[in-house]
């Protein structure tokens, strides 16, 4: 990826679903988006288990991996300290009416548990993808793009081929 400094960083709390990592890693390397693996994870997180995945966009992608929740809030106060905005169930804003910012960091927790009551308590806002009563969540990849997406489309960071660059001042 090129020396570029993204406009949203997407980190995954502990994964447990490497297809779904994948595509949230395609989506990043695509968007131009910085991605942060909050590890362990339920799978081997290294190149090589991404490359036979079939992750043939992994050079395109800025994957920063952190070994605990611990490692990534201490390289979080060194990047000082950007906006973490958390996707929850329990999120007390619609993802289209927040108000993103350059930097922030959208997270998504662990698809069989979603993240612990201390990052959920560490995150600088909960954002929640509105669905029909009853049913539970959707999946955290479709969610990371709805929200990825709306964030990009505030702060006019999708390239669109032919046309002039959007730079935000």
């Amino acid at each position: 990826m090129s020396g570029a400094v993204p406009l949203l960083r997407l980190a995954l709390y502990q994964p447990d679903i490497p297809q779904n990592t994948g595509t949230m890693l395609r989506m990043c390397a695509c968007f131009g988006v910085a991605a942060e693996i909050i590890e362990p994870a339920g799978f081997p997180v290294s190149d090589r288990a991404f490359r036979r995945a079939g992750m043939d966009y992994l050079d395109e992608v800025m994957i920063n991996r952190h070994d605990s929740w611990r490692r990534f809030e201490e390289w979080r106060q060194a990047a000082g300290n950007p906006r973490l905005v958390l996707t929850t169930t329990r999120g007390a804003i619609p993802h289209v009416d927040f108000r993103f910012q350059p930097g922030d960091i959208v997270m998504v927790g662990r698809e069989s548990a979603g993240v612990p009551e201390d990052v959920h308590a560490a995150a600088d806002a909960r954002i929640v993808v509105p669905i029909r009563p009853g049913l539970r969540s959707i999946n955290v990849a479709v969610t990371a793009a709805m929200v990825v997406g709306e964030g990009l489309r505030q702060l006019q960071g999708f390239t669109v081929p032919g046309a002039p660059a959007v730079v935000n001042g």
